[in-house]
């Protein structure tokens, strides 16, 4: 795997790739830092796969303000630009769902096929569960593991509700380079205000949006209607998955999602046969 760091607009952001094969790009969550992809990109084979830690997380630097939905969208695209990547496949997954929705929309051209997964369109979303969003609205969950522990079935249902060993492993990767608590809260503060509701009608990429029916944060009617307003969207809902179904089921996730990115792939690959 390799590790580096570009400089965009003041900020000192980590990329890491591994892997070879067509470019694949993951947008993560509020907080989250690389290392916490590690379970699924076992189940990605022949992708060569760029992740990056948005500013105030991971190993990037940390933002003085906040950094918009927008401006993260053009931070993906300068990603790929150092990247040396022109267009790829792209999974947004929770608070990287809406950057991804802002890249198809902003930059349309640099987009593959698009996976949203355990995501929202913002305003006018529906919110989850109270106690859930409580949870969120601090990034303690980093830091402790007790608290990580004896919040996990509010916060995020599924196998990480239920199994103490994912639990344990999963902290290991958020301990290891957590949010700045000012970098989480100037995320938070980015998103306010943002949606995609005015333009989800515009986004012309073949997508998946998928999601679990034990997601205390994301009710299903928000994916349901991200698939209902996207022209080419299709909707798959997990049984039994929670908001971090990519990392505690991912091997099932890996398999749904490598279905539907490799129909594109082998779709090119047959038309160029033809061409031929």
């Amino acid at each position: 795997m390799a590790s580096r760091y570009m400089n965009w607009c003041g900020h000192r952001i980590h990329i890491t790739e591994a892997g070879v094969g067509d470019p694949l790009l993951l947008i993560a969550g509020l907080g989250c830092n690389t290392e916490m992809w590690g379970p699924f990109l076992s189940y990605l084979p022949e992708r060569r796969v760029i992740r990056f830690d948005a500013p105030g997380t991971g190993l990037s630097s940390t933002p003085a303000y906040p950094v918009s939905v927008a401006e993260l969208a053009s931070l993906t695209a300068a990603v790929l630009d150092d990247c040396e990547v022109s267009r790829g496949d792209v999974i947004g997954y929770s608070y990287g769902g809406g950057v991804a929705q802002q890249v198809a929309l902003d930059y349309p051209e640099r987009i593959g096929r698009l996976v949203l997964a355990a995501t929202t369109c913002g305003v006018g979303m529906v919110l989850g569960s109270p106690r859930a969003m409580v949870v969120l609205s601090t990034p303690f969950r980093y830091y402790s593991s007790h608290y990580f522990n004896r919040t996990a079935a509010v916060a995020y249902g599924g196998r990480t509700a239920r199994n103490p060993d994912i639990r344990r492993r999963m902290m290991l990767a958020r301990r290891a380079h957590p949010p700045t608590y000012h970098g989480y809260a100037m995320q938070l503060l980015a998103g306010m205000g943002w949606s995609s509701l005015g333009f989800l009608g515009r986004i012309p990429h073949e997508t998946l949006v998928i999601c679990g029916d034990d997601d205390p944060l994301i009710p299903i009617v928000n994916p349901e209607l991200l698939a209902s307003r996207i022209p080419r969207a299709e909707l798959d809902i997990v049984p039994g998955a929670g908001h971090l179904f990519l990392w505690d089921d991912a091997e099932n996730m890996g398999g749904r999602i490598g279905q539907f990115i490799e129909r594109g792939r082998r779709r090119i690959d047959n038309v160029i046969g033809l061409g031929a």
